[in-house]
């Protein structure tokens, strides 16, 4: 007599279910794979439509996965060209990743970048160029010097929205060759670092770095406190006048020092207040 069929309820059935569960990344890679072509082929403009308040963009290129803008404006004024690369790998994770270049005029800046629509973060932001190419974003005229730019990392929150603040940032951005034609009848000031530590943000967005001089005529240590919602910034710390310092610097310096005084070392206490 033949043996019968085992009828264990526990006994899990071979065939279909186990070839359904092998099968599944297939179909994962093939959505995936349907998405990145899909991406290839919308038109770049379209990125326009979800740009953050404020933010303006004309003269595309390319597509979403590949494209560029070359009229970018932010809150109405020129913010130069701007061009993206999706991230191929981030996409399989489900996560939107590209690479960007930035540039205004001779001024220019590499990122990568990730976004859920609500928050951007930079990572490993690296660029630089003449301030003077800054003016339409807040550089005051006259000002001139190069900028060195090595932001490890800068996030913004509420690109949705009107609460859009900055809530992470840290690295260095040094400027060499610094002059003014208001200062010191235009001489060489020489070079600055403007450090971002851990923590340099604020819950209000508002970000404060150290401040110190790379070597030059002036010695400078102090502070920078940036606050972008009310375009305002303070600048607190104290000055001091080098061997060899042009006649021109020593003469203002003399003068602030009448009205603000000197403390043991000779330095000049300072707080200004500025606008960008």
């Amino acid at each position: 007599m033949p043996a019968s069929r085992s009828t264990n309820p526990n006994t899990r059935p071979e065939g279909p279910p186990e070839r359904a569960r092998a099968r599944w990344p297939l179909w994962a890679i093939g959505i995936i794979a349907a998405l990145a072509v899909l991406v290839t082929a919308i038109p770049a403009a379209v990125i326009g439509r979800f740009l953050p308040p404020g933010v303006r963009a004309a003269d595309f290129t390319g597509t979403i996965w590949h494209g560029s803008t070359e009229a970018l404006t932010v809150n109405g004024r020129n913010a130069g060209a701007f061009e993206w690369q999706l991230e191929p790998a981030a996409l399989l994770q489900l996560k939107l990743e590209l690479r960007a270049h930035w540039a205004l005029a001779h001024f220019q800046a590499d990122a990568v970048a990730d976004t859920d629509g609500h928050r951007i973060a930079l990572h490993g932001l690296r660029g630089g160029g003449p301030i003077e190419d800054l003016s339409t974003l807040g550089v005051p005229a006259g000002w001139q010097g190069v900028a060195d730019i090595a932001i490890d990392e800068l996030a913004i929150d509420g690109l949705s929205g009107d609460a859009t603040r900055l809530t992470a940032a840290g690295g260095d951005i040094k400027v060499s060759n610094l002059s003014s034609a208001e200062v010191a009848a235009g001489s060489n000031l020489g070079g600055y670092l403007l450090r971002f530590a851990p923590g340099a943000v604020d819950p209000t967005g508002a970000i404060t770095g150290n401040l110190s001089d790379t070597g030059g005529p002036l010695e400078v240590r102090g502070t920078i406190t940036l606050s972008p919602a009310q375009h305002s910034g303070l600048i607190s710390g104290t000055l001091l006048e080098r061997d060899g310092a042009p006649p021109e610097l020593r003469k203002n310096l003399e003068n602030l020092a009448r009205m603000r005084g000197r403390d043991r070392q000779g330095r000049i206490p300072v707080d200004l207040e500025f606008t960008f």
